[in-house]
């Protein structure tokens, strides 16, 4: 029989003294999307902030309406309901945003100053960011599911009281 050796390659956990290299490209496209997060969390903190008067402003509203056209199903829900709607809306609006805000100062810091705790810090809230619109995917999706799932049990039962 052959003796065959084995080789076996590093992996990360066999050396942990290699230091990640970020070149001269990879810095380049930090820089270039920390100033996009940079813009998307501003217009993030624009629209919470629109958000946000929009419901401070929907007890008018409201009360407009129901000046308006007596006995409307959105008069009938009060101002008070749309106010709390709008803001946590507004709410889920805003957390998101700070995430990218703090994600483009850091990556910013990082690169212009090669800082490696900004970097750390960048890839945390950019975590952070993502972990939060993924929960949040994931509680509109069980809630879709139940609303469909609520929907053929009040069809089902209308269809059986109809026959």
């Amino acid at each position: 029989m052959d003796n065959i050796e084995e080789t076996v390659e590093d992996t990360p956990m066999d050396n942990p003294e290699k230091p990640l290299i970020i070149t001269e490209d990879v810095r380049s496209y930090l820089y270039e999307t920390s100033k996009w997060t940079k813009f998307l969390s501003i217009l993030g903190f624009v629209f919470t902030a629109m958000i946000a008067l929009f419901a401070f402003g929907s007890g008018a509203f409201i009360s407009l309406l129901s000046k308006y056209s007596p006995g409307s199903a959105l008069g009938a829900m009060g101002s008070g309901f749309l106010t709390v709607y709008f803001l946590v809306m507004a709410m889920l609006y805003f957390y998101p945003s700070l995430m990218l805000f703090k994600n483009s100062k850091a990556t910013q810091k990082a690169v212009l100053y090669g800082d490696q705790e900004s970097l750390s810090a960048a890839m945390l809230s950019m975590k952070s960011f993502f972990k939060f619109w993924g929960v949040l995917m994931i509680v509109l999706i069980v809630f879709y599911v139940l609303v469909l799932l609520m929907a053929i049990v009040v069809g089902m039962s209308a269809a059986n009281m109809a026959s």
